[in-house]
């Protein structure tokens, strides 16, 4: 039998970001992370309750014990998936940083997966957790740390290069958040990062978010980002937080 897990809290939305943008998911929300960015906004603290939506895309939450088992969250995702059949492309397992617990999940996914693809959402940093995963997951999101808008304490660049080529040959992309102080030179290390291993692999640029959900970037920066990552990789995109805009969770 597995460990049971503290999950933060379970709903049913819009993904907003990177390679399944417009996606409907069940997001799994795993507390805890190794960072600490400037700009996260998400309460990731272990507590004796999570929250579960009432109904799936409800908004409305209730109380759930924690820790959650496999068991019971399998449970959960069959039920909105019964509710709402065809509505939900994947679950995304989130956080925090959901690969702090691997070898919990590298049990976990192999039953979840029989009802629903597995989407990653990590912050690359983790490239040995990632090895006991990655051949029960289905997508893989990885969320690039810029120092000029994570702010994160020291520079993250070999670890993110040592997570690219463990992910290798999985369905990557990756995403940075870029704002006004972001460096050219920061955008050409991720190029190169990317075409050490793969140029073909999907970059997002995502533009940095305020409080009140509006863009904190001017327009005419972010075109600059992306005319310059596009200079070295066929596939750049840009693509702001979806779920803020629709004002969903």
């Amino acid at each position: 039998m597995s460990e049971p897990l503290y999950i933060s809290e379970i709903f049913s939305s819009i993904q907003g970001e990177g390679m399944l943008a417009g996606r409907r998911q069940i997001f799994v929300r795993l507390t805890g992370c190794n960072l600490d960015c400037r700009y996260c906004d998400t309460d990731f603290e272990k507590s004796d309750t999570g929250r579960l939506e009432s109904n799936p895309g409800s908004g409305t939450f209730l109380d759930l014990p924690q820790p959650l088992s496999q068991l019971e969250l399998s449970a959960i995702i069959n039920d909105w998936q019964s509710r709402l059949p065809g509505a939900h492309h994947s679950v995304s397992f989130t956080g925090g940083e959901p690969l702090l617990y691997a070898e919990t999940l590298a049990e976990w996914f192999p039953e979840i997966r029989k009802s629903l693809p597995i989407h990653l959402e990590t912050n690359g940093t983790l490239p040995n957790a990632l090895r006991q995963v990655k051949k029960c997951v289905d997508y893989i999101s990885m969320d690039m740390k810029l120092p000029s808008t994570a702010g994160c304490a020291g520079q993250l660049w070999d670890q993110h290069a040592l997570f690219l080529q463990e992910a290798h040959g999985s369905a990557v992309s990756v995403k940075v958040v870029v704002g006004e102080l972001t460096l050219d030179s920061e955008i050409l290390q991720v190029c190169d990062l990317i075409s050490s291993v793969d140029a073909a692999m999907p970059l997002f640029l995502q533009p940095l978010s305020l409080p009140d959900g509006t863009v904190g970037v001017a327009a005419a920066q972010i075109l600059h980002l992306q005319e310059l990552a596009a200079s070295r990789l066929p596939d750049v995109r840009v693509i702001p937080q979806m779920h803020n805009l629709l004002g969903a969770l």
